[in-house]
């Protein structure tokens, strides 16, 4: 044979070498969980805070407009750490020993499930934690992320303090973390990003694919942003919760996001009109939103940090991000919400908005934060991987229904591993949900299963266009999503049939996962927020 066409044949066989193994190489996998951020915050799904990086991730990638979480910080992340629901994982509650003799309300994470840090560990990728941990640790079963699977952590217990405070615990690794050792002025939301960068770093080194599960505790309160930050908000709320909450849904309407068929939900009547409020109230509002609006601002510029490191260390384009909050926007605040400090915003100040800026969060849906109705389970969620997903797939918006469930088996299946029926000598409980990842393709999801969901006695069931839900002890409601998205229209009395069927079929699973019945009263802020008037 021609030497020259030896030659050639060789490189040709290099370079197809070359590309076998760049298509073989398994993506990395960023999971970014944000804290009690509304539906509708980020610029990509409607807000009118900028959020830039976020929205680039979004236009990278799709987006989903029937995405769910658990309602709530604790059974939300058991949930996406585990593939179950929350009390399938013990965290039917929160973290903590109220039902401690009750294992689906334990407070932490039980020994019949596995992590994603676990899974992905068996699966040969680099595991980091960084963020809200918040499903036991001191006190609450000694469950933590560096015994739960998780190579590289960096992180807090419940993580509700952001700006330097003498109360906040930071753990590196397993070792408590002192001030002295941080840079200084530390806030938070930089430090997550900066440590997972860090520890990506030691990925790259050791040759494998990462997995980062970076959980924000920004946007909970206490709302705590550098002044510089929130300065650039004050006075941009003052035309009230009811104008922006209209002009929200109007945006969201031109993006697609929803469809104007289905109408704005009337404002909850708890919520006082924005034109009879004081002078003085309307600045201490719109400070609030203020401080909230800079939290984000500053959570999402720490997605841009994490978006450039990636792409300085050659690994964006192969990495696949999830975005995604623990529940909807928080009305805990109350009426008035909270505004207490010398210096609202800074250190050991505690703020948290009012139930009007809770509504302006989850705009266009009915309640918030700890209910079942679409404004307390409903999130944005946001995927991309620039180079793996299909091209004409950028930017779009998806109507495909998912689920915290549904990162688990995604995750099993980008790595190309194997979920554990026993860990350690413990039976594992089977994977609830479904493997989004054919969504990076164009293909659909195919979803058989009913959703379902209970905390505190909230209680909900969704199946194809089909929901029911019960709040704080209400009878069972009945909506048709597909014809009324933001759920105005109460249909129990016209399909009984369907009804009883969903309530039934309810009453099997909270059997099976061992939801226990919820007795307390419920709190002042809770009366009369279930059903829309």
């Amino acid at each position: 044979m021609d030497t020259f066409v030896k030659l050639f044949l060789g490189v040709v066989c290099i370079l197809q070498g070359t590309f076998l193994l760049k298509a073989q190489k398994l993506p990395n996998i960023v999971i970014i969980l944000v804290d009690d951020m509304g539906f509708s915050d980020i610029g990509c799904y409607g807000g009118e805070i900028p959020t830039p990086n976020i929205d680039r991730l979004a236009e990278d990638g799709v987006r989903l407009t029937n995405f769910y979480n658990a309602g709530r910080s604790c059974p939300t992340r058991a949930s996406l750490l585990t593939g179950l629901y929350p009390h399938q994982a013990g965290m039917g509650f929160m973290a903590g020993d109220r039902y401690k003799d009750i294992p689906a309300y334990q407070g932490y994470l039980n020994n019949a499930s596995v992590t994603i840090g676990e899974a992905m560990q068996d699966s040969g990728y680099f595991t980091i934690m960084t963020g809200k941990w918040h499903v036991g640790q001191k006190g609450d079963g000694g469950i933590t992320p560096w015994g739960r699977g998780f190579d590289r952590s960096f992180n807090t217990i419940a993580g509700n303090f952001y700006y330097r405070d003498a109360r906040a615990q930071l753990y590196l690794n397993g070792r408590r973390v002192r001030n002295a050792e941080l840079p200084e002025n530390w806030y938070t939301t930089d430090l997550w990003t900066s440590y997972g960068l860090e520890f990506i770093d030691e990925a790259k080194k050791e040759g494998k694919p990462f997995l980062l599960y970076l959980a924000h505790n920004a946007p909970h309160y206490p709302l705590q942003a550098p002044e510089e930050e929130i300065a650039k908000f004050r006075g941009k709320f003052m035309k009230g919760w009811e104008v922006l909450r209209e002009e929200r849904y109007d945006r969201q309407v031109k993006m697609g996001i929803i469809d104007k068929s289905h109408a704005l939900p009337a404002i909850n009547p708890l919520i006082p009109k924005w034109e009879t409020l004081s002078e003085e109230e309307k600045i201490r509002q719109d400070d609030l939103m203020a401080v909230y609006a800079a939290v984000i601002s500053c959570m999402d510029k720490s997605v841009g940090d994490l978006i450039e490191g990636l792409k300085e260390r050659g690994e964006y384009e192969n990495t696949i991000i999830m975005f995604l909050s623990d529940n909807g926007g928080n009305s805990e605040g109350g009426t008035w919400g909270r505004y207490i400090g010398e210096k609202p915003g800074a250190i050991n100040s505690h703020l948290s908005v009012s139930q009007g800026w809770a509504e302006l969060n989850n705009t266009p849906f009915w309640l918030y934060k700890r209910h079942t109705s679409e404004g307390g389970i409903l999130t944005p969620f946001i995927m991309t991987w620039p180079e793996g997903m299909d091209s004409n797939l950028k930017g779009k918006i998806l109507p495909s229904v998912g689920h915290l469930i549904d990162i688990m088996p995604t995750c099993i299946e980008i790595a190309k591993g194997e979920y554990p029926t026993i860990y350690k000598g413990n039976k594992i409980s089977p994977m609830e949900g479904i493997s989004l990842y054919s969504l990076l393709s164009g293909k659909p999801v195919e979803r058989t299963k009913p959703l379902y969901w209970e905390h505190e006695g909230n209680r909900a069931v969704r199946h194809d266009k089909w929901k029911i839900v019960s709040n704080v002890r209400e009878p069972w409601q009945l909506y048709n999503l597909e014809t009324d998205r933001t759920e105005t229209k109460d249909l129990a009395k016209d399909y009984p049939e369907i009804l009883s069927r969903m309530v039934s079929d309810y009453e099997d699973w909270a059997d099976k996962v061992g939801v226990r019945p919820y007795n307390y009263p419920p709190k002042k802020w809770q009366i009369m927020q279930g059903q829309q008037p």
